[in-house]
């Protein structure tokens, strides 16, 4: 079954070995981005430049539609055939949104809240960045629906790092 696998950048490298995805998504800050871990192919690899602010106002590189559009560009090239790696500094806040915003957008409309209460069924620690999941929202013509289902959710338990999770690409 096709999976996002949303982890901290501590454990990517394990999460790179254990899951063998085709596909990685990296949600770092601009000053602290890595590099396509080795072996693996570098167009396959999403590298997005934000920090992990929930106002666009507040940071000079704040998440903007480019990077939701980007996103969802790369995901379009993701079959599902393998599990795909979204991760962050914590695994809690980019990561959380940008899984969030990739099976809403392959699951389709009307799915927002029941994908908001799998991913916190699955992670207690997830807390997606608002403003990631308003621009997506808006880019995706929800209506307000991804917005009101991640508030829906809450802000979880509060951790300084999340844990490795499987969102699978179902909600069956």
């Amino acid at each position: 079954m096709p999976a996002i696998v949303v982890t901290p950048l501590s454990a990517l490298q394990r999460s790179v070995e254990r899951y063998k995805p085709s596909h990685i998504v990296t949600l770092l800050s601009p000053e602290h981005m890595i590099e396509t871990p080795s072996g693996f192919p570098t167009d396959r690899h999403l590298r997005l430049g934000m920090h992990d602010v929930a106002e666009a106002w507040t940071s000079e590189s704040a998440p903007s539609l480019g990077h939701v559009n980007a996103l969802l560009a790369f995901g379009h090239g993701w079959t599902g055939g393998a599990p795909m790696i979204v991760h962050c500094w914590a695994g809690i806040s980019r990561s959380m949104a940008a899984a969030y915003i990739l099976l809403c957008e392959r699951l389709g409309p009307g799915r927002e809240h029941r994908i908001a209460q799998a991913i916190r069924a699955r992670a207690p620690h997830a807390f997606p960045n608002p403003l990631l999941v308003q621009l997506a929202d808006a880019a995706l013509e929800r209506g307000g629906r991804m917005v009101a289902a991640v508030e829906s959710i809450g802000r979880g338990v509060i951790v300084a790092e999340g844990c490795c999770v499987e969102l699978p690409v179902s909600l069956d």
